[in-house]
C-alpha cells in the first residue's frame, strides 16, 4: 500500500494487480494500515488557508468510511492505537497539533499543540504497541510522551529528558513491549529513550553517524533496528550491552549488513515476522529486502516529478515512453516493467517522440537542446544546440524520418532536416608482420538544418501533431490558438481561436 500523487495504491505482491483509493485532492503524504489491517488512513498536503483531509478507508469494500477535516494545509503523521480504538493525527508546520479521533463514533475526542512555542516543528508521531492510551511524538527540539483521558477529553504530555543533546527527530520505532523507543535524527545518530522514565539511556552510533540524517527506522522482533538514511543507505543496527565501569548500558552499533538504494529511504515496513521488509525511497522506487542475505530487488518505479509527455512507438502497444524531471523512460505495459532510463542531470524534459521507424527517441528539453537518443542503448544520437528559447516545448517527427518539427517556449514552430553524413576515420591496425597497416573507418554523424521558423503563436507551444502523409501538422499553444501549418509551403492554414490554455492536441 502506498501513496502515489493524490492516489493510494493497493497492490497486490503476487498478481500485481492494483486498486486505487481515490477522493484526495492534493498529494497524499503519510499513510497508516491498523493492526488487524481492517482500516487504512492518508492524510494530504493542500494549499495554504485551506484543510487538509485525512480520509479513513475499509481495506476490504475499500470504500471510504469517513472523512476527519481538522488539521490546516497538511497532516504530518498518522497513527492507529493498538486495538483499534482511536486513531492520532499530527498536523503539519502551519498547524501544530494533535488530534485524537474516535473509530467508534467517527469524530474527533480532543486535541492539543504538539510542542511548547519553543521548539520547533513536531514532525513524528507512533502510537504505543499495548496500550491504548499512550503515543509518542517528536521533533525539532521536543519530544514527548502522551496519556490520553478519555473521561475528562484531554492528553496530556510528558517531556523526555535529553540533557544537553539537542536534536531534530525525524522518525521512531517503538520496541514490542512498550520498553524503549528508538529516534532517528537529522544529524544521523539514533537515540535510546526509555518509555516509563522519559530518559535518554542511549545514542549511537558513536563514529560512523549516517549521511542526510535517518529518515526511517523500524524495529524488529529480536531487537534489531533497520535504519534508513537520506543518502539512500539502509542498515541493520544492533542495540547490545556493553559494561561501562559498574553499570551495563546499551550501545548502538552497526553492522555489515548495509546496502545503497537510489534516493533517501522515506518508509521501512515489515512483512509478518519481519523475514522480508519493503524500502520506499524518495525517487520513487521500491525495494523487496530478505533479512536472510539482505539483497534488495527493485519491485515498482515511477516518476518523481510530473509526467510531461507519453508517446506509444508505431504499431507497437506493449512498450511505450515517458518523459519527466531529469529522465526519459521506457515501460513495458504487460510487465509493468521499466526497460530504460535514461538521465540528464538537473534538467527537465518537456516533450518526446519516436520515430516510425523506431531507430530513435526525440525529445525535448528546457536547456533549449534537441536530443535524440537509441532506444535500445539510451546512447545520444545527436544534439541540436539551442533549437528554440525558452526551452523545447513541443516536437514531432514525420513518417519518412527525415524531418522533425518542433516548438519552443517563444511561441515559434521550427522544421528541422535530418541528414546523415558518413565520415571516414583512418585507423592504424597492427599487422600480423609487424608493419602496419591503415584501413578507413566509416562512422556516422548527423547534421540537423534548419528549414523555416513559423511565427504566429504568442506563448508557448505546448503540442505538435503531424498528419497521415506529413504535408500538415497542427500546434496548440498557450496562447489560446490551434494552428494548422502547410509543411509544403510553410505558410498557415487555418486558425482556431478559444478562451483558453490549449494543452494537447490530436
Amino acid at each position: 500500500i502506498y501513496g502515489l500523487g493524490c492516489t493510494v495504491v493497493i497492490e497486490d505482491l503476487n498478481t500485481k494487480n492494483q486498486c486505487f483509493l481515490q477522493g484526495h485532492t492534493n498529494n497524499v503524504v503519510c499513510i497508516t494500515v491498523s493492526n488487524s489491517g481492517k482500516y487504512i488512513a492518508s492524510g494530504q498536503i493542500t494549499h495554504m488557508g485551506y484543510k487538509a483531509d485525512i480520509m479513513l478507508w475499509d481495506y476490504v469494500t475499500k470504500q471510504c468510511v469517513s472523512t476527519f477535516s481538522l488539521h490546516k494545509v497538511k497532516v504530518q503523521s498518522l497513527a492507529f492505537s493498538p486495538n483499534e480504538k482511536y486513531l492520532a493525527s499530527l498536523g503539519g508546520q502551519d498547524d501544530g497539533c494533535v488530534v485524537i479521533w474516535s473509530l467508534t463514533k467517527m469524530e474527533p475526542i480532543c486535541g492539543s499543540p504538539a510542542q511548547h512555542k519553543s521548539a520547533g516543528i513536531t514532525e513524528c508521531l507512533v502510537y504505543s504497541n499495548t496500550n491504548d492510551d499512550v503515543f509518542v511524538t517528536a521533533g525539532e527540539n521536543t519530544l514527548r510522551v502522551w496519556e490520553l483521558d478519555v473521561e475528562n477529553r484531554k492528553i496530556r504530555p510528558t517531556e523526555c529528558s535529553l540533557g544537553a543533546i539537542k536534536r531534530s527527530i525525524k522518525c521512531i520505532t517503538i520496541s514490542k513491549d512498550d520498553s524503549v523507543f528508538f529516534c532517528g535524527t537529522s544529524s544521523g545518530d539514533i537515540l535510546g529513550v526509555n518509555m516509563k522514565s522519559c530518559l535518554l539511556s542511549c545514542i549511537g552510533p558513536e563514529k560512523e553517524t549516517f549521511s542526510l540524517g535517518v529518515l526511517s527506522i523500524i524495529r524488529l522482533i529480536n531487537g534489531d533496528l533497520i535504519v534508513g538514511a537520506g543518502d539512500g543507505t539502509i542498515c541493520q543496527v544492533k542495540v547490545v550491552e556493553k559494561k561501562e565501569g559498574n553499570k551495563i548500558m546499551p550501545k548502538i552499533v552497526k553492522t555489515s549488513n548495509s546496502c545503497m538504494l537510489v534516493g533517501g529511504v522515506s518508509s521501512i515496513t515489515l512483512r509478518g515476522q519481519g523475514h522480508q521488509f519493503y524500502a520506499g525511497t524518495e525517487k520513487s522506487h521500491i525495494y523487496r529486502f530478505s533479512l536472510g542475505d539482505f539483497k534488495s530487488e527493485l519491485i515498482n518505479t515511477a516518476h518523481y516529478s510530473a509526467v510531461n509527455d507519453i508517446v506509444y512507438p508505431n504499431n507497437c502497444p506493449k512498450l511505450f515512453v515517458t518523459c519527466s524531471f531529469q529522465d526519459v523512460r521506457v515501460f513495458h505495459s504487460d510487465s509493468q516493467k521499466e526497460l530504460l532510463r535514461i538521465n540528464i542531470p538537473n534538467m527537465t524534459c518537456y516533450t518526446c517522440d519516436i520515430f516510425k521507424d523506431g531507430t530513435a527517441i526525440i525529445t525535448g528539453w528546457d536547456d533549449s537542446k534537441i536530443r535524440a537518443f537509441y532506444p535500445e542503448t539510451g546512447a545520444l544520437m545527436y544534439t541540436i544546440n539551442d533549437a528554440h528559447k525558452k526551452g523545447v516545448t513541443a516536437i514531432a517527427a514525420t513518417s519518412d524520418c527525415r524531418k522533425v518539427v518542433s516548438g519552443g517556449g517563444e511561441g515559434q514552430v521550427r522544421v528541422w532536416r535530418i541528414e546523415e553524413c558518413k565520415v571516414s576515420q583512418a585507423n592504424t591496425i597492427p599487422h600480423s608482420h609487424g608493419n602496419r597497416k591503415k584501413s578507413n573507418v566509416k562512422s556516422v554523424v548527423y547534421v540537423a538544418h534548419m528549414e523555416t521558423a513559423m511565427k504566429e503563436h504568442a506563448n508557448a507551444v505546448s503540442c505538435i501533431r503531424m498528419n497521415k502523409d506529413d504535408t500538415q501538422c497542427v500546434s496548440s499553444s498557450a496562447d489560446g490558438t490551434c494552428i494548422i501549418w502547410c509543411l509544403i509551403k510553410y505558410t498557415r492554414k487555418q486558425i482556431m481561436f478559444a478562451n483558453t490554455l490549449f494543452r494537447c492536441v490530436c
